[in-house]
């Protein structure tokens, strides 16, 4: 029987070398694999490149990676509530490769899917396209390394004429994920909101790493449930369900005031 579950997360990351690429699930803080990133920092590893929609808080998710130093570039659609990324980015510590949400997430799922480049309207017109976005800076405000000028093509669509701009795929030497169940086949059911780049991060990834709250035998999980075939997945650890979640931003209704 195939059996792809590990004993422990940092058994299962321990092979992620320096300078790896990583391609990592979550949206904010929803299924972050927490498991994963804590035992890649008490291993040390250093000069990552990572892929995620975001890259968590100061304190929580992939910020505990920045705050060590650890990341050296990342690839993301979304950054604004990490400060120390912010002051990272400015003084040339980290690079950048700001990439709109959808294309972010299709590039992924290219990836995953053996597509080597796709062609889409989003970015057309502006620096995504054109050139210019700074990807790293000098620590002085200038502007050390900015995004590269890409191909633009128009294409009749609907007897309509458009532009579109050309976006690579993107394939990572590892993924992290946190899925909600698995089997030890690799199979993964997630969870509402955790769902968000969890399976496409699985995809994109040359080997990928679930952390699952439960883990459940082969046969357990209805196949029309699943999220993601085990054949993107190729190492599994239990994480169990009392793992800590965090909140991004806790709103709560204002008490109503009696007349």
């Amino acid at each position: 029987m195939i059996d792809k579950t590990w004993a422990s997360a940092a058994e299962a990351v321990a092979d992620i070398p320096d300078g790896a690429s990583l391609a990592v699930g979550g949206f904010g803080l929803s299924g972050n694999p927490i498991a994963l990133i804590e035992a890649l920092l008490a291993q040390g590893t250093t000069g990552l490149s990572v892929v995620s929609n975001n890259c968590g808080v100061d304190d929580w998710g992939l910020g505990v990676l920045l705050n060590a130093r650890r990341i050296r570039k990342m690839t993301s659609s979304y950054v604004g509530e990490n400060k120390e990324f912010e002051r990272q980015f400015l003084s040339g510590e980290l690079e950048l490769e700001l990439t709109p949400q959808g294309t972010l997430a299709e590039k992924l799922r290219a990836g995953g899917s053996g597509i080597a480049a796709f062609y889409t309207q989003t970015g057309v017109g502006t620096q995504v396209a054109e050139g210019g976005l700074p990807r790293r800076y000098d620590g002085f405000g200038g502007v050390a390394v900015a995004s590269p000028k890409k191909d633009v093509r128009s294409f009749d669509i609907d007897g309509t004429s458009r532009d579109y701009v050309l976006e690579e795929a993107i394939v990572t030497d590892f993924a992290l994920v946190h899925a909600l169940r698995g089997d030890r086949h690799g199979n993964l059911v997630f969870n509402k909101a955790a769902r968000n780049f969890n399976p496409l991060a699985a995809m994109a990834g040359r080997v990928c790493i679930a952390q699952v709250e439960e883990l459940v035998e082969p046969g357990a999980l209805d196949p029309d449930a699943i999220h993601l075939p085990g054949v993107f997945v190729h190492r599994v650890v239990e994480v169990g369900t009392g793992i800590e979640k965090r909140i991004e931003r806790r709103t709560v209704r204002a008490p109503e005031r009696e007349e």
